[in-house]
Formats: structure tokens, sequence, C-alpha cells
């Protein structure tokens, strides 16, 4: 995750971040109290539940920010973008539920247009939620300015969702909550008289690049989806849990300790297991963790309550387990969520920042190693040399963005 003072900075490229910071002195027009949320309508598909406009973003702002901080971006600024709020229905534990995202549609485009759903980092917070910032501000709406049809998923445990404990790092319902938001918003995008040209990329870093490759996979291994993958982009997403759990077993200091944490809280909910916090944590970290994961809390607060020494938080029993032969129903949820048993189809680039501490550069390494060996015919690896896990988004995009449009259909 990315240190840096605004939260959002955890996600998006310096001219994002920039519009975040300065949109608030500049006209963003939203929508007023007479705007109605669209109906559900019962002759298309049932994903959709509901999709109100929160926003519209003008390309002569983002032009204006580009060209006075992110010069290298502002070519790709075209259109005007009309910002909604979209809530769908998924599933989750077998049983449905509601999710939410914003989509970002470029306006007045004069011809069909690629889908770009672009994945975020680690949040905590609630009112982190793409879909829960003033005016749907996030800064990928840049991609839309750009002309991709630009959906940004809250993920399970925000948003429409909020009430549930978001499953980080749960590959299954982290690519469905995905797929089902790329086909309801099919049904918005057509309302508003905008058509797809059949191209779908997907993108995402930190968190973003773990659930980018679980939608991927998805949707390469379940064809009754109807959906094909142009190109993904994945960056430091931390594909193989194993591999992180062997640095904890080896007693192995962790700067961001909430990561750790979130993965355990998660599974533990995730999976029904419900067991007392005290079985993975010593004290005083399992009675501060009760109650920090309730959306209220920042990483960086939550970070303060534990300490970076593994050995420290958690207890000596869980770490025996995981040294010896206990911890089983903990080893297989990590290995079932890890990337280790599947091959990309399409074309893929994994990035990763040779100098990243937490999601270490060896995860990507050995994952792309892995499928390559295992025949993934269209896969590459992007090494940001001395990038960190703050500093390696932007040569990511830098390096994404030309990519897929070298896809880019021809008229």
């Amino acid at each position: 995750m990315i240190y840096l003072k605004y939260k959002l900075r955890r996600w998006i490229s310096t001219l994002a971040i920039t519009l975040l910071i300065v949109v608030a002195t500049l006209p963003l027009s939203s929508c007023s109290k007479s705007d109605a949320a669209i109906p559900e309508d019962v002759a298309e598909r049932e994903l959709l539940v509901s999709a109100e406009q929160v926003g519209t973003l003008h390309a002569a702002t983002l032009k204006q920010l580009a060209g006075a901080y992110a010069g290298s971006f502002q070519s790709q600024i075209k259109y005007d973008v009309a910002i909604y709020k979209l809530t769908y229905r998924t599933t989750f534990q077998g049983r449905e539920t509601e999710a939410s995202g914003l989509v970002a549609l470029p306006m007045n485009l004069a011809a069909p247009a690629p889908v770009l759903s672009v994945q975020h980092g680690t949040i905590f917070e609630h009112d982190e939620a793409p879909s829960a910032i003033s005016g749907g501000l996030t800064g990928f709406e840049v991609f839309a300015s750009g002309g991709y049809i630009t959906l940004i998923p809250d993920y399970l445990g925000f948003g429409a969702s909020k009430n549930l404990l978001h499953p980080y790092y749960h590959q299954q319902s982290s690519g469905i909550a995905v797929v089902d938001l790329i086909k309801a918003a099919k049904s918005l995008y057509a309302r508003e008289g905008i058509a797809d040209n059949g191209q779908l990329f997907l993108a995402g870093y930190s968190e973003g690049g773990y659930v980018t490759l679980a939608a991927q996979k998805e949707i390469e291994t379940n064809p009754q989806h109807g959906l094909k993958i142009t190109a993904s982009g994945a960056g430091a997403g931390g594909y193989d849990l194993t591999e992180m759990l062997a640095d904890v077993v080896a007693g192995k200091p962790y700067t961001y300790p909430s990561y750790l944490a979130y993965v355990l809280m998660s599974y533990n909910k995730t999976y029904e297991w419900n067991r007392p916090l005290t079985d993975f944590y010593q004290e005083p970290y399992a009675t501060r963790l009760a109650t920090m994961f309730n959306g209220q809390h920042s990483g960086s607060a939550i970070n303060q309550q534990l300490t970076t020494q593994t050995e420290r938080l958690f207890s000596a029993s869980f770490l025996e387990g995981l040294r010896g032969n206990g911890e089983q129903e903990l080893k297989k949820a990590l290995q079932e969520n890890s990337f280790n048993n599947w091959v990309p189809q399409s074309p893929t680039r994994l990035y990763h920042g040779t100098a990243d501490v937490i999601v270490p550069y060896t995860n990507s390494k050995q994952t792309y190693e892995r499928m390559k060996a295992a025949g993934a015919p269209n896969l590459e690896l992007i090494p940001i040399q001395n990038g960190t896990h703050g500093s390696s988004l932007i040569p990511m995009l830098t390096d994404l963005i030309p990519w897929m449009q070298s896809f880019e259909v021809k008229p």
C-alpha cells in the first residue's frame, strides 16, 4: 500500500492524485435532487438494481490539471465524463447480495468504446470506497476521458455491502463481484446510448492487482459469463499467499501489520471459522483488533495498535502450528486463494517494483515463472527497477496505457 498523506493516493496516478487535491477549487457538476435513480427494468438482465448520476467532470478541467502536473497524460484527455453510482446484484457465500461501484462514461462519443474495469488497492474505511467519495471522483475517471467505459468496483464489504467484512484476498468472491459489475454496467451504458466495441480490459494495483487476476480467472475459466478479455495489467498483487506466509513463519518483521491482520480477520469470517482472536494473536493485540475492522479505522490507525514484530504479534501456538503440521484450514485457504494452479490465456502483464518490501518482487517473479512454465501464451513480467510499493504505480501506468492502446480497434 502506498504511504501518502491523502488516502486515495494509494490507488492512482500523479494526474489523478492532483485531480483529487485540486478539484475542490474547480467546477464539478453534480446532479440535483431531481435526478432520479434509474429503476430496474424487468426486461433486462437482472443484475442492475439502480444507477444514479452523481457528477460530471469536464475534459477542460482534466486538461488543465494534466498540463500543470502531468503533461504526459494530457493528450489522452478528450471527453467530458458522466459519473454514475451503480448498485447491482452479485453472490457471496452462495447467497445473493447487493454490491456497488462507479461507472464513468465518456460523453459524446462518435464510435463504440472499449470497457475498462480498474480495481483499487487496499482500503479499510467505508468512506474510502469509490462510491462513497463526494461527486464520485476517484481519479480513475481519467481513463473515461480518454475514451474508455470505465468501471470502478467498491468491492464486497464496502458501499452497498458495507454490512459485510470485506473478504480480503478471497479469490472467488473478488472475481465474481467484478464480473457482475461488468455485466450490470452494460444495461446502464446501453440506456445512455453508448455502445461498447467488444473489447474488455482489466487493470489494478496492489490488492487491485490481485482482484484483477481473480476477475480474469473467473472470466477465462467460466465461458458462460460470455466475456472475453482483450488484455489485463496487474501490479504488485501478492498472487502467492503461501509465499507471504513463509515470511511470517520465518519471523521476519512486517512494516504494515494491518495487512496481515486483514487476511486473518477476513478468512476467520468468510470461512465461518469464528475462532477467538486469541487463537491467532497475543494480547493486547487480540483485544485491540476485535473492534478495529468495522470500517471506521484507517490502515495507519490499525498499524499503530499493532507491532511490526511478527513474533510478538502472533501467539506462540499459532506460529508453532504454521511451522509444523497445524493450522491446516488456514494453509488450505491460503493455497486456494493463491494463483498457483491457473494459467492466464489473455495477454497479461505483471508489474512489480524490485525494491517492494510490502509485497516482495519475488512474489510476482515466481508467479510469472510458474505460469510461463505451465504454458501461459502471452504473459510478460515488467520489473520496475528500484521501485517500491508506493513509487511503482506511475511507471506501471506509463507502460500500461500505450500497451492497452496498442489493441485499439481500427475503424
